[in-house]
């Protein structure tokens, strides 16, 4: 069973809707039982805090809930299969820790199939219109991400 972790910095915005998303994929294909997926961030700041109430809104708008509880990522992450990044700062932070074996670290976006984009931008500091691009960003590379997990074996 694949073990799949989402990071970006607080875990509060970009990497709880990057889990609900592909979770929400991952349940539309009936493979319910097939993943493990969480999410975590760089920096412990919101650990045990809900997602970001914006975050929250835009999301359930779109049918999605994100029901995650923020946490830094710890240790007991090293045997994640797959630790998918939101950005380039995520990348570089989650590979400098010793633990983490960097060939099992990916930006998310690298999954997109129809973007110029390598980074999904941080929302929290910008309005409503922020937070929907993020959501349009993680919906379709959360179901390529899918998509590659599933033609690569590893499902």
């Amino acid at each position: 069973m694949p073990n799949i972790l989402f990071v970006c910095l607080g875990n509060i915005c970009r990497s709880p809707a990057a889990e609900a998303y592909f979770r929400h994929h991952v349940r539309e294909r009936g493979l319910d039982h097939s993943f493990r997926i969480d999410s975590a961030g760089t920096g412990g700041w919101h650990a045990g805090e809900p997602a970001d109430a914006r975050m929250r809104s835009a999301s359930q708008a779109r049918g999605i809930q994100i029901n995650s509880q923020a946490r830094q990522i710890a240790p007991s992450d090293a045997n994640a299969d797959l630790i998918v990044v939101m950005d380039q700062d995520n990348l570089r932070d989650v590979t400098e820790l010793s633990w983490v074996d960097a060939d099992r670290v990916r930006c998310l976006l690298e999954f997109h199939p129809e973007t110029s984009r390598t980074e999904v931008p941080d929302p929290y500091y910008d309005g409503g219109e922020a937070f929907d691009l993020v959501l349009d960003l993680v919906d379709a590379a959360t179901l390529a991400l899918l998509d590659y997990l599933e033609s690569s074996g590893l499902d």
